[in-house]
C-alpha cells in the first residue's frame, strides 16, 4: 500500500489538487538521500566520532607500524596518501576503498570545528532568558509567563535550548513540533477533540507541562513550501527509521542475517512517514496508514528556527559548512607533520664494514670492533623545524578563527599578543566577531521562541486547558549579556537610570528580575 491522500485533497483549488502521492513518494524515497548525505556530513564533522578498524585491515599490511588503529569522521577530507582509504560518504556512513600500493600513516585530526560550534552556543544561550507576556492586564501576564516557563522547564528549559542552538548552529536550522507525552491528552490533540476545563491554575500548569516541544533534527525534515512563497509552509512531512524493542520477524521465526559467516540476530526497524497539513494529519509505518486525525489547531504545529538567516531559502547558514575546507587543510598539514616528526625526532645509525651491527642495541657504553679499516658508523635523523610548516598551520588557524568569527580567546585560550584586557570595552573589540553573530542569531532564535510561545497558547486554547486571545499570545525576549559583567557597575547604572525617569518595570526586566 502506497500514499493515500484523499483526506487531504478533499478541497480544490482551481482543478488542481492540494498534495500529490507521487510527489510525496518522490521526496521521501529519492530526494531525502541527498538530504540525509547532506546533514550527515555536517553533524560528522561536528562530532568526529571515533569507530574501530577491522582485523582484516590490520593483518594484511593496510596498515604501517605507526598508524593509529581507529578511524575518526574528519578522516573523509584527508587525502588517500595519508589514510590508504579513498573515502566516500553516503547515508551519513563513513566509508571507503582501499587505494593501490599505499600504507596508512600516520592520521592527526584536531577538531577545531566542536570547540567554535560549543562556543557560540555558550555565547547565545550560556545564560537563561526572561520570556514576558505582553498582555495588557498584570494577573494575565504572570499567568501566562508562568505557563510559558513551566512548559519550558519541563522540556528541559535552559539545556533544550542549547540543544537547539547546537541543532541549528550544525544544520543551518532546526525545526520544533508541539506534541502532548500524555496519553489522554495527546488522543485528544491528535484526534482533534478538546477536553473539559480545568478546575485551577495549578491544573493549567499540571497539564500545560505535558507539551512536549520535540526537536526535530535536519536529516528528517522534508517540508513542502508554497510554490510563491518559501516563508509559507504547505505541508510539512518527516520520515525516520524507528527501533522497536523486538528482534525481527518473519512469520513465527526470528529473522537473522548472515554476518561473517555467523547468523545474527537483527533489532527491529521500521521507516515512518509523518504528513501534516493545516487541517488533518497522517502516519505511515512501511507503507501502511496506521494513525490518522484532525489538527485541532488549525495551523501546521512546526515552528522553523534558522541559525542565520540565508534569503530565498529554507534552511539557514550552517556554522559547520564553511569551516569544512580549512578544517580538512589543517587536518593534512598536522597528519604530514607528524609523519615528518616521526621520522626524523629520533636519531638513526648507519654502519658501513661492521659486521652484525644490525643485531647489536645502540646503547651508552657499547663497543664495536672490527678489522675493515673502511668502517664508519653514520649518524642522521632529528628534528631540524620546518618553519614554513608551523606559519602554514598558523595562517590556517586564523582563517578558521575569520571564516567561524570566533576566535581562541572566546573560549578562553589566552595569547600574549592580545594585551592586557583590563576593560569592558577592551574585551569587547577583542570579541567582537562572535559578538556579532550572536546578535544576529539572537534575532533568529528570538523569533522562533516567540512562535513557539504562541504556539503553545494557541495549543492551550484550542484544548480548552487555557483560553486566551491572539494579543495576550505576544511575548518579549530578553536576553543576557553574554560577557562577564560587575555587578555594582549594573546596578549603579540602573540607580541613574531611575534617577533620569526610566520606569521601575523596564529597570528589572534589564537586570533579569
Amino acid at each position: 500500500m502506497g500514499f493515500d491522500f484523499t483526506l487531504f485533497n478533499r478541497e480544490e483549488v482551481a482543478g488542481r489538487r492540494r498534495l500529490d502521492e507521487d510527489f510525496v513518494a518522490y521526496l521521501v524515497n529519492e530526494q531525502s538521500l541527498e538530504v540525509v548525505v547532506h546533514y550527515e556530513k555536517l553533524w560528522s564533522y561536528y562530532r568526529n566520532e571515533l569507530c574501530g578498524m577491522g582485523l582484516a585491515d590490520v593483518g594484511n599490511g593496510q596498515v604501517s607500524e605507526t598508524a593509529r588503529l581507529y578511524r575518526q569522521q574528519q578522516e573523509y577530507g584527508l587525502p588517500s596518501r595519508i589514510t590508504g582509504v579513498n573515502y566516500s560518504f553516503y547515508e551519513g556512513i563513513l566509508s571507503g576503498s582501499r587505494a593501490d600500493g599505499i600504507q596508512r600513516k600516520e592520521v592527526v585530526i584536531e577538531n577545531d570545528i566542536a570547540w567554535r560550534i560549543d562556543t557560540m552556543v555558550d555565547f547565545l544561550f550560556g545564560k537563561g532568558i526572561t520570556i514576558v507576556s505582553r498582555a495588557s492586564q498584570e494577573k494575565r501576564a504572570q499567568e501566562i509567563q508562568r505557563i510559558l516557563n513551566a512548559v519550558l522547564d519541563a522540556n528541559g528549559g535552559a539545556t533544550y535550548l542549547q540543544q537547539l542552538a547546537l541543532l541549528g548552529s550544525t544544520y543551518g536550522f532546526v525545526d520544533v513540533i508541539l506534541r502532548w507525552s500524555d496519553g489522554k491528552e495527546r488522543e485528544k490533540f491528535e484526534g482533534g477533540t478538546a477536553g473539559a476545563g480545568p478546575r485551577s491554575f495549578d491544573e493549567v500548569l499540571n497539564r500545560a507541562r505535558k507539551i512536549m516541544l520535540e526537536a526535530l533534527e535536519a536529516p528528517r525534515c522534508l517540508p513542502i513550501l508554497e510554490e510563491n512563497n518559501y516563508h509559507r509552509m504547505k505541508f510539512y512531512i518527516q520520515h525516520y527509521w524507528q527501533r522497536h524493542n523486538e528482534l525481527e520477524r518473519k512469520g513465527d521465526f526470528i529473522q537473522t542475517v548472515n554476518h561473517r559467516g555467523k547468523q545474527v540476530s537483527r533489532q527491529k526497524e521500521s521507516h515512518n512517514v509523518e504528513v501534516i497539513g493545516a487541517d488533518y494529519w497522517q502516519r505511515y509505518q512501511d507503507e501502511e496508514l496506521v494513525a490518522v486525525g484532525r489538527n485541532l489547531l488549525g495551523v501546521i504545529p512546526v515552528v522553523h528556527i534558522q541559525n542565520m538567516p540565508l534569503p530565498s531559502h529554507y534552511e539557514g547558514q550552517s556554522d559547520v559548512a564553511p569551516l569544512i575546507p580549512l578544517q580538512d587543510e589543517l587536518n593534512t598539514r598536522l597528519s604530514d607533520r607528524a609523519s615528518r616528526i616521526t621520522f626524523q625526532s629520533f636519531k638513526m645509525y648507519l654502519g658501513k664494514g661492521i659486521e652484525g651491527f644490525e643485531d647489536r642495541v645502540v646503547a651508552p657504553g657499547r663497543m664495536w670492533s672490527t678489522e675493515n679499516p673502511e668502517a664508519c658508523i653514520e649518524e642522521f635523523g632529528g628534528d631540524p623545524g620546518s618553519p614554513s610548516e608551523e606559519v602554514h598551520i598558523e595562517h590556517v588557524r586564523e582563517a578558521l578563527d575569520k571564516a567561524s568569527g570566533v576566535a581562541s580567546v572566546a573560549a578562553g585560550i589566552l595569547k600574549g599578543r592580545i594585551g592586557n584586557l583590563t576593560s569592558a570595552v577592551a574585551l569587547k573589540v577583542t570579541l567582537m566577531g562572535v559578538l556579532a553573530k550572536t546578535e544576529r542569531k539572537r534575532r533568529c532564535y528570538g523569533q522562533g521562541i516567540k512562535e513557539l510561545c504562541r504556539l503553545i497558547l494557541l495549543a492551550l486554547d484550542r484544548m480548552g486547558v487555557y483560553p486566551n486571545s491572539d494579543e495576550e499570545r505576544e511575548v518579549d525576549i530578553h536576553w543576557p549579556s553574554p560577557l562577564p559583567e560587575n555587578v555594582m557597575e549594573k546596578l549603579q547604572e540602573q540607580v541613574l537610570k531611575k534617577e533620569l525617569g526610566i520606569p521601575q518595570e523596564q529597570i528589572l526586566k534589564e537586570l533579569g528580575y
